[in-house]
């Protein structure tokens, strides 16, 4: 005792010496609602802004997505409440085609732009990354802020195109990739939705990719600048590299969409030809166009559509990583492997574009090139599911909501990955390019493997970001028929594919002499399927509800929770909760060891936090001169 206590206030002298070099100062938070709420500049904040925007959006799109559903399932069926809220979209409560496309546009578009890209980055990124790297706040606070308010502002142009598309449609109608010539040239032919709202939808998505790239500055210049005493690259939480890795990805493909977003518009309201080739004619004259190409916006848009596809899945592998190696009471199996793999899939991601593009009539030499580097994606996402199964082998697993939802991560994501691996090949891409196999494929691995991760995020978080905890048998009653819904969605999808049947199609049905009838006879024995995957998805969208009313009735009624509920190692639980404003109360705390120190030999408990100093490898030489060593790698504390 008599060593331990000179030690231990030449810690504490250490700390204070480091606090004071850094030049930390205890913030005291503002005061006025505006600045509190609003506009606020405190990253945690801003985190919650971003994830009560992503939650509006996708209760928005799974509306979207059910009266889809409910059209392919029925169409031509009254439904009375569609004639009181679109009487000139469904005249009578019927869909017409339009009305449909439109909402596979909007559908497509909310929930990529405004959910997968902005919850998991924006949300769960904002709010926790400077904590778990050990800082006070963002790198640039203001930025922070405007980023969230220019994303905002995108989502309310994107609301404002369902309202001003016209032709009794709810939105524009070009899907969520908007291909020209069609989306050039539709306000021209007055096509339905290709108006106002498709130049509103521009603007929206334009100024998406702004708001994205300030949001991808502050993420790297945080991390790099910005992490405390002792934390070393290689002791970061593999959260953090997934968000690093995410914000480099949009740091380098948004300014393509958002080009292609400027000339498309330019195309549309002055005259150019980027994307709109010679000759076309509205039936009595030639159009002003010539020379264009409209193979060149596949090219910017997919050049931006792949890397897109990592940021979305890409915070939800590190969330699952990090839940994984916390629920099975072990370190991430091959942490570096780990690091590197991210990495790699995000490097990868950037050749891989024209597999989007197999039959755009691309060279089969250029179609074996991409095909092969397609391919070659599979190698690092193996290396992380392969780790995944390596951290969970031997562990003692403990069964939370988190744990439930980052496991039903890992088996969509190989579920969805595994179908990849076809489309990925030019010769069946061919035929089932345009069929509900790609509906499946890109739903499962990009859209509800994410949108699990998210769940995950949400689950294992909320206790720190609320200071309640969320009741777990509502979140295992919301798992299971979540789970098993999607797969009873998306399976019989690939089935559909497979025979055939084509999407963006509003209806395959239609009443002929008082018989419905396919309009494709080859298409007969889908009708099963067809009904099949509407209840499934009707069920699986009531699942939802219980996790609206779960988020929200813990929000205030929920059980206190301590500083550490699930009993983790990261710097996010060494603090208050919820945390203060400035994170740590001015005194920044000091990093020993990695981020992943669970049943080190020897411990006291089954988990050592990355602040608690390991004696045997810490020399203190004075004051704010701590010689930290230890290899890292997440997990120290196993030689």
């Amino acid at each position: 005792m008599a060593e331990a206590e000179p030690m231990q206030g030449a810690h504490a002298a250490a700390e204070d010496a480091h606090a004071h070099a850094a030049g930390v100062v205890h913030h005291h938070p503002p005061t006025s609602f505006i600045r509190k709420y609003i506009f606020s500049i405190d990253h945690k904040v801003i985190g919650i802004q971003y994830l009560l925007l992503a939650l509006f959006s996708v209760f928005i799109g799974l509306i979207m997505s059910v009266l889809m559903r409910m059209n392919l399932t029925w169409p031509g069926t009254p439904w009375p409440i569609l004639a009181t809220l679109f009487p000139t979209g469904a005249p009578g409560g019927v869909m017409t085609p339009e009305f449909y496309l439109s909402l596979v546009t909007m559908h497509g578009t909310m929930m990529v732009f405004f959910v997968l890209t902005t919850a998991p980055q924006g949300g769960f990124g904002n709010y926790f990354m400077p904590i778990q790297v050990g800082a006070d706040d963002m790198a640039f606070p203001v930025l922070n802020m405007l980023s969230f308010w220019v994303t905002f502002i995108g989502l309310v142009v994107l609301v404002a195109a369902i309202f001003m598309s016209g032709n009794g449609v709810i939105g524009p109608t070009g899907g969520w990739t908007n291909y020209p010539p069609l989306s050039a040239i539709g306000g021209l032919l007055n096509v339905p939705g290709m108006t106002t709202g498709e130049n509103l939808w521009i603007i929206s998505i334009a100024t998406f990719c702004i708001a994205s790239l300030l949001g991808a500055l502050n993420f790297i210049t945080t991390m790099l600048n910005l992490r405390t005493r002792g934390m070393s690259l290689m002791r970061l939480p593999l959260t953090c590299w997934s968000w690093f890795t995410t914000a480099i990805l949009a740091l380098l493909s948004f300014p393509v969409l958002l080009a292609a977003g400027v000339l498309l518009l330019l195309d549309r309201v002055a005259g150019t030809s980027f994307f709109v080739p010679g000759g076309l004619s509205n039936g009595s004259t030639v159009l002003p166009h010539e020379g264009g190409s409209p193979i060149l916006w596949q090219h910017l848009f997919w050049f931006f559509g792949h890397p897109e596809v990592y940021i979305a899945i890409l915070p939800g592998m590190g969330a699952t990583s990090h839940i994984l190696s916390t629920f099975a009471r072990k370190p991430v199996f091959g942490y570096r492997a780990m690091v590197f793999a991210m990495f790699a899939i995000g490097l990868l991601g950037f050749f891989v574009w024209g597999h989007h593009m197999f039959i755009s009539g691309m060279s089969p030499y250029t179609g074996m090139a991409f095909s092969i580097l397609t391919l070659s994606i599979g190698v690092p996402s193996a290396i992380k599911t392969f780790n995944w199964l390596g951290t969970l082998w031997g562990g003692r697993i403990r069964f939370a909501t988190p744990m439930l939802f980052a496991l039903g991560f890992v088996s969509l994501f190989v579920a969805g990955g595994i179908t990849g691996l076809v489309l990925g090949q030019t010769s069946l891409d061919l035929s089932m390019h345009d069929t509900y196999f790609v509906l499946a494929h890109f739903h499962l691995v990009m859209g509800v493997a994410a949108i699990f991760g998210m769940f995950a995020g949400t689950y294992f978080w909320f206790p720190k970001m609320f200071g309640r905890m969320m009741d777990e048998r509502l979140g295992k009653i919301h798992f299971w028929p979540t789970l098993i819904g999607v797969y009873c969605i998306f399976i019989p999808m690939h089935t559909m594919g497979i025979l055939g049947m084509p999407r963006r199609y509003a209806q395959f049905t239609e009443m002929i002499n008082g018989k419905e009838e396919h309009i494709y006879h080859f298409l007969n024995t889908s009708t099963p399927l067809v009904k099949f995957v509407t209840y499934a998805a009707i069920i699986t969208a009531i699942a939802q509800l219980i996790f609206l009313f779960n988020f929200f009735w813990s929000m205030f009624k929920g059980k206190r929770a301590n500083d550490n509920p699930w009993e983790a190692t990261t710097l996010e639980w060494i603090t208050a909760t919820p945390p203060p404003h400035d994170n740590f109360g001015g005194k920044l705390p000091i990093v020993y060891r990695g981020a992943y120190e669970f049943s080190v030999p020897g411990a006291p408990q089954d988990y050592v936090m990355q602040t608690t100093p390991d004696e045997t490898e810490r020399n203190i030489v004075g004051p704010g001169h701590e010689g930290l060593q230890g290899t890292g790698n997440g997990s120290n504390g196993h030689k």
